[in-house]
């Protein structure tokens, strides 16, 4: 054999600059969108808001079961304000499957406990328990803004969201000085700072009137009453997330990557909402799910381990008159989610030639689990020779890899409950640099080769 074709045997992960220079300043402007959807979705709800203007927008209706539906009609149906699933009716019957592409958007966080606030050396805290899988020793000294919804003693509701704009006060979690942690620093990294370190300093004036107890704490109640409204006793009927206060920024002197918090799962999100508005007239009905409780496991009535998903797919072929079983056995399914990205500052937890890298296109990966292939979905080659046969026939540039060595750990997606509904699913996502830290890293190219696969996806016909 001569030398190229000796060279065209072998398999190597290229760069996007090197193989799609022109998709550079393409996924520039792409992810001005994207840093926007960052900015003003910090929790679930915020997204599902967020979403929902977006769609209206882009013209969809919200679906009813019963509904009449033909080709080309675009629905969609929020669950329970932390969900969001958006559908473009298909040419062919559903009996034929449907094409459903699925990412999550809550990310690891801290929300506050059902009785949060307290005093301590004149000084005012909130509370917290972790959300999801969080290095705790990164959340201390860094701004911090509160998010949520509180319920009022008569039912009604009010929106919180304080450390966002330039002019809101922020929050923190203190830390020990140098001089002082000499014992703390002998401590393993993942006890040093302990889930009842995570309390939130909120405030540090009291009341005027000397004769009263807990003055710091109610000088806090009486500027959360005249706000909002609200007692002490409201808390327990309030949903509050404690976020990172960051902006999404351009990373780099050449502004190719962008930091953020929530990059997980909010950089498949959006490019999977995207593909899916962009949607005109497919072939199959395409199906977009924004779903919630990733990071605990996919429990709960918003998580993918229960049944909203399914029941509105099942509702979707009610409306046709089409069997489910027969739509679900025909169908297929992106499991859209994040992958580590090989971070050459610690390379002992990769394996170089199965990691996948930041630059170097959408991330397949066949099976996710933990050390014997624990919990996941794992994709037969059936599924993963349709994938790369997309990506390939649209000239998108993909790698594909594991997370990280096998006996370090591992972590999960959405992937197997879609796959126990007997839907062909396999796992693909952006690579993320320090992923589940207050301040994620992706490149924009990564994004945009997502929404590239996810379009391609939704308008195939195959």
């Amino acid at each position: 054999m001569d030398k190229e074709t000796l060279k065209s045997l072998l398999y190597k992960n290229e760069s996007v600059a090197d193989l799609a220079p022109e998709a550079m300043a393409e996924a520039d402007a792409f992810c001005e969108g994207y840093k926007k959807f960052l900015d003003n979705g910090k929790t679930e709800r915020e997204v599902c808001t967020y979403s929902e203007t977006l769609l209206k927008e882009a013209g969809y209706r919200p679906f009813v079961p019963g509904m009449e539906l033909k080709a080309g009609d675009k629905v969609y149906f929020i669950n329970r304000k932390k969900c969001v699933l958006a559908a473009t009716i298909g040419k062919k019957s559903l009996a034929e499957g449907f094409h459903l592409n699925i990412a999550h958007i809550d990310s690891p966080r801290l929300d506050l406990r059902p009785q949060p606030l307290y005093e301590e050396a004149d000084l005012a805290f909130l509370r917290t328990h972790y959300y999801g899988g969080i290095r705790k020793y990164q959340w201390p000294t860094i701004p911090l803004a509160l998010h949520g919804v509180i319920y009022r003693a008569d039912g009604s509701c009010v929106d919180v969201c304080i450390g966002e704009k330039d002019d809101d006060p922020v929050f923190c979690i203190t830390d020990l000085l140098p001089h002082l942690a000499a014992k703390q620093g002998e401590k393993k990294l993942g006890e040093a700072i302990t889930g009842e370190n995570l309390n939130v300093l909120i405030a540090s004036l009291p009341v005027e009137d000397k004769d009263l107890e807990q003055r710091v704490k109610l000088n806090v109640l009486q500027m959360l009453n005249q706000a909002y409204g609200i007692t002490e006793k409201d808390f327990i009927n309030a949903e509050i997330e404690v976020v990172p206060a960051f902006k999404a920024r351009d990373i780099g002197l050449d502004r190719a990557m962008i930091g953020s918090y929530g990059h997980d799962d909010r950089v498949d999100a959006y490019p999977a909402l995207m593909a899916e508005m962009a949607a005109k007239d497919p072939a199959y009905t395409t199906v977009c799910v924004l779903t919630d409780k990733e990071e605990t496991g996919s429990d709960g009535v918003t998580g993918l381990n229960s049944m909203y998903t399914f029941h509105f797919l099942q509702q979707l072929c009610a409306a046709e008159g089409v069997d489910y079983i027969t739509a679900f056995q025909a169908a297929k399914c992106l499991s859209a989610d994040v992958t580590a990205a090989y971070d050459p500052n610690y390379p002992d937890a990769f394996e170089p030639a199965n990691s996948t890298y930041a630059g170097k296109g959408i991330a397949v990966y066949k099976y996710t689990g933990a050390r014997g292939k624990s919990g996941t979905n794992d994709a037969p080659a059936e599924m993963v020779s349709y994938l790369t046969r997309l990506l390939d026939r649209n000239s998108i540039v993909w790698q594909i890899g594991e997370l990280g060595k096998i006996d370090l750990g591992g972590g999960g997606t959405v992937a197997k409950y879609v796959a126990n509904q007997d839907i062909d699913t396999i796992d693909i996502g952006v690579p993320v640099l320090a992923m589940h830290s207050p301040y994620e890293v992706v490149s924009k190219v990564d994004v945009y080769m997502a929404y590239l696969t996810f379009k391609a996806f939704c308008e195939d016909a195959e």
